[in-house]
């Protein structure tokens, strides 16, 4: 049996059981069986990524892109909010506590910034991105690997850093089903949209099975029972997308090493 698994955008018990609910239904719809496992934090991501049972698993963009031997795609995202242009697209939100009295990005230089782990995009190379074309971007400690945006939402509440990446999708998720924490953030700057963390199938899975996976997820937005499904996870449908799609992600970790190689003081490291 393969496994499925949505950690990544499990933010809340409700959320997840969504996604236990729409992979139930995928599982049914494909007839390809499906055993959702939770991996759940600390346990590291690489490690479920590697795994060669995986059938319908959210993996970051990054790593993705970087892997020599890539997993099969599955299907990408599109979340509902308006800011994502009905694109399979996502951002980087620069958050910090509602209450603090900072303004914009530029007010938290020379202070704390947190950072997740290395490969993940949202909560560390779209960030590096980001501070590259910022030539004034320096801070005095950069505390990490905080691993997970939970713990950087923690981290910058106990006031332990001043500014952390947030996942826009995992962010919007946080507004709609925990809003009592996240009205004690603020945005105060986003990345650029980048694409999103897709949902793969390990190398060595049947391509049958893939692509019976694959059809039903696309295929999941004009189902009638899974309406109030997809509301609670904010999803508008899923797309198929090609590797190439996530090339971007390593064009722009390039270009933030050459922009940051002669600059002391912004990297994440």
């Amino acid at each position: 049996m393969l496994v499925a698994n949505a950690r990544m955008y499990a933010v809340t018990p409700a959320v997840k059981a969504a996604w236990q609910h729409l992979f139930a239904w995928t599982a049914r719809e494909s007839g390809v069986p499906l055993s959702y496992i939770d991996h759940a934090a600390p346990a590291p991501l690489e490690a479920l990524w590697q795994r060669g049972d995986l059938g319908v698993v959210f993996m970051c963009g990054f790593p993705f892109a970087s892997a020599t031997r890539k997993p099969q795609i599955v299907a990408a995202p599109i979340p509902s909010p308006p800011r994502y242009g009905g694109k399979p697209c996502y951002c980087t939100d620069l958050v910090v506590r509602a209450d603090s009295a900072f303004v914009q990005l530029s007010d938290t230089f020379g202070g704390r910034i947190g950072w997740t782990v290395e490969h993940s995009q949202s909560g560390y190379q779209a960030v590096r991105h980001h501070l590259a074309a910022l030539r004034a971007a320096r801070f005095a400690q950069r505390i990490g690997p905080l691993v997970t945006p939970r713990r950087v939402i923690d981290a910058l509440l106990r006031e332990e850093i001043d500014v952390g990446p947030l996942d826009s999708y995992v962010h919007d998720l946080l507004k709609r089903h925990e809003p009592e924490t996240a009205s004690k953030l603020r945005v105060v700057e986003s990345t650029v949209m980048t694409p999103i963390p897709l949902l793969v199938a390990s190398p060595g899975t049947a391509d049958d099975a893939t692509a019976r996976l694959r059809h039903a997820l696309l295929s999941c937005h004009s189902a009638p029972e899974l309406a109030t499904t997809l509301d609670t996870l904010l999803l508008a449908r899923f797309v198929a997308v090609e590797a190439a799609h996530y090339e971007v992600l390593l064009d722009q970790a390039r270009a933030a090493d050459l922009s940051l190689s002669a600059r002391l003081g912004v990297t994440l490291q």
